[in-house]
């Protein structure tokens, strides 16, 4: 999530306030006004057939590898400068 949220992001976020089951509103309603949120947001996407290309950040065990493979580089190299 960004640092400064669109207005349509904003509105919906007002709109959760005061509908939200947990605050008093009614839970068919919001149910019925989240999957409008949700179809509204996804259509952008998917209209007219065009595929969007979503970055995915590598994590976990590749990323403690690659660490590892740079580290142990890094440690034979001053490794020979030191002699």
């Amino acid at each position: 999530m960004s640092a400064h949220p669109t207005p349509q992001r904003q509105a919906f976020r007002a709109w959760v306030r005061l509908h939200h089951p947990d605050v008093g509103g009614d839970p068919e309603e919001f149910i019925a006004g989240l999957s409008r949120w949700r179809t509204a947001v996804a259509a952008p996407r998917c209209s007219e057939g065009v595929r969007v290309s979503v970055f995915r950040s590598r994590g976990g065990l590749w990323l403690a590898a690659r660490w590892w493979r740079r580290h142990r580089r890094h440690r034979r190299r001053r490794a020979r400068r030191v002699r």
